[in-house]
């Protein structure tokens, strides 16, 4: 996860909502993206979809079963999906998203799915809601 964070602070643009993820092979980072909604101005533009787009790029293949992502926050429903669909084989994650976190804290989509993908959250809680509290006060 301090990869995930160090990659945040070093990457994210200031416009944009500061999440990372990146996608691990054999312990190798093989994709790295943040959000780039508002550069793109593509909704899709999460940092999670970029990253299983970079990976699966990388390795010819849409299946990363024998991947694993690190994320500063919990996953929402459009990235969660995507992730499931992946095959990815385990998440982690800092921040918990009370308002769209599709990983457990509003709803849980692997019992949607019969998804294997095995979730953690809280990973660094603390840094990750901190970079995200800096974030919004600073836009008021």
């Amino acid at each position: 996860m301090q990869r995930a964070v160090d990659f945040l602070i070093n990457n994210v643009q200031k416009t944009e909502i500061p999440v990372a993820a990146i996608v691990v092979k054999d312990g190798e980072i093989i994709a790295a993206a943040c959000n780039r909604k508002e550069a793109e101005n593509d909704v899709t533009s999460h940092a999670e979809i970029l990253a299983l787009r970079d990976a699966s790029k990388k390795l010819g293949r849409w299946r990363l079963q024998d991947c694993e992502m690190y994320v500063t926050l919990e996953p929402c429903p459009m990235c969660a999906w995507a992730i499931l669909q992946s095959r990815i084989k385990a998440v982690y994650y800092g921040s918990y998203d009370v308002k769209y976190g599709a990983f457990g804290s509003v709803i849980d989509l692997r019992k949607y799915s019969g998804s294997k993908t095995k979730v953690i959250g809280g990973i660094m809680e603390k840094e990750c809601d901190e970079i995200l509290k800096n974030f919004f006060e600073g836009l008021r």
